[in-house]
Order: C-alpha cells, then sequence, then structure tokens
C-alpha cells in the first residue's frame, strides 16, 4: 500500500498544527505549509522528533503562484495527494481600528483574499494530484457563523454575531465546496466543508477563552475524512453531524 500523504495549509499554529499532528499519528505523511520558514522548519522538527511522518512547504495561499510552486515540488516527490486541508484562515475585523458603517474595507478584502480565494488557489493548484489518489479528499475548515440558516434564526447563538467580511468569506468557502463536488462527481474525490467549533486559537481575542482545543477540532477533521459515510461529500459538518447551509 502506498503511503497516503496529507497536506494542510496553515499549519504551524493552531487548528492546522493539531490537525497535521493528528493526521501523522494516524500514520500519514504530513507536509506542513506555512509562509514563515522558521515556523515550518521548527514544526517539522518537532513532528519528526516525536517519529511521525513529516516534511516542510513554505505557502503562501493567497499567491497562486506560489500554489503552483507547492504542486511542483510536491509532484518531484510524490505521485499523488490524498488529503488536502485548507485551514488557513484570518478574522482581522477582530482587531480593526477605526469606525466603519458595516465593513471595514481593508479587513474584509484581506479577509477573502485569504479565507475564500486562498483556498481556491490551492485547490486549482494541487487538484491533478489529489484526482491520483485511489480515493482522494478536501477538506475546507469552514464555521457555523458561516452558515446562511444560522444567521438568519433568532434561536442560534450566531445570530447576534455581524461579522461580515468573515462570515462571507466562510459562506463562499462553503459554496465552493458545493461546486467542486458536483465537478468531481465522477471521480473517487469527496469534498467537504467541517466546522470544528469555537476553537481556543490565536485567531480572535475572545477565541482565547473558547472550549474546544485545537487537538479536540483536530479529530474532528480527521473523523470527516477517515468516515466511510459517502454523505459527507458534499456537505457541511460539524461535531454533531451536518449543518444546515
Amino acid at each position: 500500500m502506498s503511503e497516503k500523504i496529507v497536506v494542510v495549509t496553515g499549519a504551524t499554529r493552531g487548528i492546522g498544527r493539531a490537525t497535521a499532528t493528528a493526521f501523522a499519528r494516524k500514520g500519514y505523511r504530513v507536509v506542513v505549509t506555512g509562509r514563515r520558514a522558521e515556523a515550518v522548519d521548527s514544526v517539522v522538527r518537532e513532528m519528526r522528533a516525536d517519529g511521525l511522518a513529516a516534511e516542510g512547504e513554505l505557502l503562501d495561499v493567497c499567491s497562486i503562484d506560489s500554489a503552483r510552486c507547492l504542486r511542483e515540488s510536491l509532484a518531484a516527490r510524490h505521485d499523488h495527494i490524498d488529503v488536502l486541508v485548507n485551514n488557513a484562515g484570518i478574522l482581522p475585523e477582530a482587531t480593526a481600528s477605526g469606525t466603519v458603517n458595516f465593513a471595514h474595507p481593508g479587513a474584509f478584502s484581506e479577509t477573502l483574499m485569504t479565507n475564500t480565494f486562498g483556498p481556491a488557489n490551492v485547490i486549482e493548484a494541487l487538484l491533478p494530484l489529489v484526482r491520483r489518489a485511489a480515493a482522494g479528499h478536501i477538506v475546507n475548515v469552514s464555521t457555523e457563523m458561516g452558515s446562511l440558516t444560522e444567521q438568519r434564526n433568532p434561536q442560534s447563538p450566531y445570530y447576534s454575531m455581524v461579522v461580515p467580511g468573515y462570515q462571507a468569506s466562510k459562506a463562499a468557502l462553503n459554496s465552493i465546496t458545493i461546486g467542486l463536488a458536483k465537478t468531481l462527481a465522477d471521480t473517487t474525490v469527496r469534498v467537504t466543508s467541517v466546522c470544528p467549533g469555537f476553537v481556543a486559537t490565536e485567531l480572535a481575542p475572545a477565541a482565547a477563552s473558547a472550549p474546544t482545543t485545537p487537538a479536540q477540532a483536530a479529530q474532528i477533521v480527521l473523523a470527516a475524512v477517515e468516515s466511510p459515510d459517502q454523505h459527507t461529500d458534499g456537505a457541511f459538518v460539524g461535531a454533531q453531524g451536518a449543518i444546515a447551509w
């Protein structure tokens, strides 16, 4: 059996780092990606010190050229990718300064670039390698805050949250999941949007006291990939199952 390869974006901290570790502990060879070489190298060293199979690559998801360079580098070593986890994400609205009427222009565009254009860039570049896997899987790390149903439901805990750029970026990412799943319907590649919950990360100040640890969040991502349930294809899921779009 050939070695299973997983690529995780934004893997140098938080959910991404925990996800990389979780997959490695399940026997995958993990490609740790990030924008800073020293951070990538540090994570890879620590994982290897624990006996885990890991390698590092520089990646700026906002750059299609960077994504293409990643593809060429990976293709030189691996003939396929089994799993692509689009985890890299930002929430600059949480700390943006200045008075705005609705959406902070700079934070809004920066968020869309990373959270929506970023995954699209990486998918476009790496899809040929994912399609070569016996049963590939693309996971887009999303959030229930991006659910249009939850945003309009007064009974939802997310109803009062208005973070325009972040919510729009994740709603758009969910749409990418649906479109990609339809495009790949005649292949063995599955595509899933996964909400790992409210996780204690550096994403925003409020996340410091979140109830879910990165390690717990990583298990939700891993479970979605390893689930034999074909209903996860083109779906939006979380720890409790399906989430309304």
